[in-house]
């Protein structure tokens, strides 16, 4: 049966990595929420028992843990990459030790976010069947790596296909003959289990990588050059350099040619890949161009047999309970002002869309401390701050990198430009910073890419 209950200040959807960011910062910024998750706990996606989780048994962190974990809650593990099941036991202590998890309602899922009066209905459906709740702001957390992206293709492979969001372990595999499609980190990562198990193993591609090996000169490799960023052309050359010397090139080993410069995608965190290719064990195919059955013809004119294909081609944006026009979605995600708050400012805002390299969950703390700096900001503060997103070019978080045009880039930031900008940020909503320093920090920052944001809305 369906109850309206009084309003409430703020609705999290989510308790993964992101809603356990907002929640902690707003109970430091006393700020009352609930908080909503579909599955039976905290952890989200990294929780490989919630239905909805896709992680698998090899999982790992491919950043390394002083550079991923929150600031005020170290891991309490000696591994540089620990597992998911370490990961899984950290939130969960995160969040008892904060006090978090009672605020949440488990195995209860938002199916609807609508506007009511200045506010928002959200209807969910728990173990107490369904309920409409009305509250002031909410903050969506949900997560971007949920929803499968899934390619079209000519024709129909009559073997088993399936996405690696279904990939839970290498037994899926044993004795076939598999191709995955894509390069990705988890594709790598799945490919280096495979070779154990499959009878072969091949790798589908449709274009270039860098390969980053998770260890430079005996360091986890994100943890060096960790005091003032390089210019990027300057980092991409001095990387780029390092790189050849550690890992060769992947070309040898059948990968094209990248046709961009490193850190304007995602690297490949993960050089056994190369070794498996070196030994043998792997192959490197051309881009898919249609299906026969089980054999797979490849753009560059070649075939192969196959009994699996997998198909490691990534995620896409879903806020499947809004419209999208609330998060002003254009293209193939929304234009949100430091990809938080949509223009209007309707009492909406998005946590962890956000991707970039090192940039950690305390970067994503960082995002829920600017939200709670803005709910709690003086109204006349608010106002002014409103007035700058809305007047004033909005800050480039590119760092001076061309990222890729592609849709999983969309929200893509350097991350040493957004969390400047997110600090500075928060900085002017506490009155620590005023508003015309500000405004003026936002023009040195403008680019042509904060001006397309801006005509975007």
């Amino acid at each position: 049966m369906t109850q309206t209950t009084p309003a409430r200040r703020c609705a999290i959807i989510g308790a993964g990595p992101s809603g356990l960011s907002a929640a902690r910062a707003l109970q430091k910024a006393g700020i009352a929420f609930t908080g909503f998750e579909a599955s039976r706990g905290v952890g989200g996606l990294w929780d490989i028992d919630n239905p909805r989780s896709t992680m698998y048994e090899s999982a790992h962190l491919i950043s390394s843990r002083t550079t991923t974990q929150f600031a005020e809650y170290p891991m309490q593990t000696d591994a540089d990459y620990p597992s998911h099941r370490v990961l899984i036991d950290y939130f969960r202590g995160f969040a008892d030790h904060f006090g978090l998890t009672e605020h949440f309602r488990f195995e209860t899922r938002v199916t609807d976010i609508a506007r009511a009066g200045d506010g928002w209905e959200i209807t969910s459906t728990g173990p107490d069947g369904e309920a409409t709740e009305l509250f002031d702001t909410v903050i969506l957390a949900n997560g971007t790596l949920a929803e499968p992206s899934i390619p079209t293709f000519r024709g129909e492979f009559t073997g088993e296909i399936f996405h690696t969001s279904q990939y839970k372990s290498a037994r899926q595999l044993d004795g076939r003959r598999v191709l995955i499609v894509g390069a990705g980190n988890s594709g790598c990562d799945i490919a280096v289990d495979a070779v154990h198990h499959a009878a072969s193993v091949d790798m589908s591609v449709r274009r270039g990588y860098y390969f980053v090996p998770r260890y430079l000169f005996g360091k986890p490799s994100d943890t060096l050059n960790q005091g003032r960023p390089l210019p990027a052309r300057l980092k991409q050359l001095i990387d780029t350099r390092v790189l050849r010397a550690f890992t060769g090139d992947p070309v040898r080993f059948g990968f094209p040619k990248p046709d961009y410069r490193i850190y304007e995608s995602h690297p490949i965190v993960n050089t056994l890949v190369l070794n498996h290719l070196g030994q043998g064990d792997l192959r490197i195919r051309a881009d898919v161009d249609r299906f026969d059955g089980r054999t797979v013809h490849f753009r560059d004119g070649t075939n192969g047999e196959y009994d699996t294909v997998l198909l490691a081609t990534g995620y896409t944006l879903d806020y499947p309970f809004v419209d999208r026009a609330a998060v002003n979605w254009t293209g193939t995600a929304p234009t949100l002002y430091l990809n938080i708050f949509p223009p209007s400012f309707n009492g909406l805002y998005v946590m962890g869309m956000i991707e970039a390299s090192g940039i950690g969950w305390q970067g994503r703390y960082e995002q829920a401390e600017l939200i709670a700096a803005y709910l709690s900001a003086p109204p006349a503060r608010r106002a002014e701050f409103r007035a700058a997103v809305a007047d004033e070019p909005w800050p480039d978080l590119t760092g001076g990198y061309r990222y890729l045009g592609l849709a999983r880039m969309s929200y893509y930031v350097n991350k040493d430009a957004y969390r400047g900008a997110v600090r500075k940020a928060i900085s002017t909503l506490r009155g620590e910073i005023g508003g015309r320093a500000s405004r003026r920090a936002g023009r040195r920052g403008g680019s042509a890419s904060g001006s397309a944001r801006k005509a975007a809305r």
